[in-house]
């Protein structure tokens, strides 16, 4: 059966997008070569990085919305959107793997006129060198001739209700201005606000800013909450100063480590088309450098607390809570609560966790015992720490049950427990 939009890749970017096209009335299949959310979404349950809900699912499934691994599917539509992931691999690029994958299924059954946009996080040139590339090879078909081709940064912000497609303005960068417009008239369909960036380089280089600039600025504010803590000095309270500044100030805030799917991006180390030999970000390279300690700064507060108390890490019983990346969701997408609980449990402490949207947590393939009851597991630990404040904890209950309470995220009321 033809259907209107194919999302390729059914992960954190590629289910939000097909939600939002089911709901504007679009037939919408998703593929994804792998068997398992294919499978998982078919019987309306809930994808494992909480990125819909159950009922989300099942209202999809009603509106017409078609899971498959039948990539003979993609010939039969006349938009594709390309959402597979791009994580960071160990030599700091990003992998294209998985697009390069989605681009060869798609490739074979092209068909002229067919609008393709990529989504996944790519650096500059990506489309037009790496993706352009496999599309006419493996179709026969020429890029801004015979199909249309662009880009578009996803935008969302999991979980986060007051921001969705609608009221997001879409930065789109087409390989010739009738690619653009295609991709404008499709996305117009989803959002209020169409922006035209003047190619997919341009559009691509959107991406590269808006997620540097969180890191950055994160750093920023891990390295104050460090040297703040030094000083005496509440960094906690003077944001909350700094930021009833009207301009020139926009307020971050300190954690355990960065997580998430946005990583930060140094064109120096970015595929072949997006290479700038001699000129690094050397401020991101740096921001990395400095959010990546955070969690062995969180395990020398820790070891230093249990100390001030009479208490060595070794044998200490450390109660963590929240391990996912963001507040209120379950993905846990580089959360730095596993590289935290490795730490632990090479000092020698016995550690177990709390999160009411993690039933199961595994960290170096053991399972890590789940507590049942919060205030129960609080109250016998040595030390509970605050990784994620979900909105279900009672901080000011939890002040006052725990022993020891170490906030990486300063949730608590203040003097209520030691803070980051």
């Amino acid at each position: 059966m033809p259907a209107d939009l194919a999302v390729i890749g059914l992960g954190h970017l590629g289910l939000p997008l097909a939600q939002a096209a089911v709901a504007a009335g679009i037939e919408t299949i998703g593929y994804d070569s792998d068997p398992r959310p294919v499978a998982e979404l078919a019987a309306g349950r809930t994808p494992v990085d909480g990125s819909l809900t159950a009922s989300d699912v099942r209202r999809m499934l009603s509106g017409g919305f078609r899971p498959t691994t039948n990539p003979t599917e993609l010939g039969r539509v006349r938009t594709a959107v390309i959402c597979a992931p791009t994580p960071l691999g160990p030599d700091r690029t990003l992998d294209l793997t998985a697009v390069g994958e989605a681009a060869h299924a798609l490739a074979a059954r092209l068909r002229p006129h067919t609008t393709v946009l990529l989504e996944s996080p790519a650096g500059p040139g990506t489309t037009e060198g790496f993706l352009r590339t496999i599309l006419e090879e493996g179709s026969g078909l020429r890029a801004g001739r015979d199909f249309h081709l662009a880009y578009s940064p996803g935008r969302l912000d999991p979980g986060r209700r007051t921001h969705g497609h609608t009221n997001t303005p879409k930065v789109i960068g087409g390989l010739t201005p009738a690619c653009t417009e295609s991709a404008a008239a499709f996305y117009g369909r989803l959002t209020d606000k169409v922006v035209r960036a003047r190619g997919p380089r341009e559009a691509e280089t959107v991406k590269l800013l808006e997620t540097n600039f969180r890191h950055v600025n994160i750093a920023l504010v891990n390295e104050m909450a460090v040297l703040c803590h030094d000083l005496g000095v509440d960094l906690w309270d003077v944001i909350r100063c700094a930021e009833t500044k009207p301009f020139g100030f926009q307020a971050f805030r300190p954690g355990p480590g960065v997580g998430g799917h946005g990583v930060p991006m140094d064109p120096s180390y970015l595929p072949h088309a997006g290479r700038t030999p001699g000129h690094p970000l050397r401020m991101v390279g740096l921001a990395q450098e400095i959010n990546t300690r955070m969690p062995q700064y969180v395990i020398q507060r820790c070891a230093t607390l249990l100390n001030e108390h009479g208490k060595s890490a070794r044998g200490a019983r450390v109660l963590l809570l929240g391990v996912t990346y963001k507040q209120d969701h379950a993905d846990q997408e580089s959360s730095p609560a596993t590289e935290i609980a490795c730490r632990l449990m090479d000092l020698g402490a016995t550690v177990s966790y709390q999160d009411p949207y993690v039933p199961d947590w595994r960290v170096r393939d053991l399972p890590v015992p789940r507590a049942d009851s919060l205030y129960e597991a609080a109250a016998q630990a040595d030390l509970t720490v605050l990784l994620q404040h979900h909105r279900t904890y009672d901080l000011q209950g939890l002040a006052v049950k725990a022993q020891l309470l170490l906030d990486t995220r300063g949730a608590s009321p203040a003097g209520a427990a030691h803070r980051l």
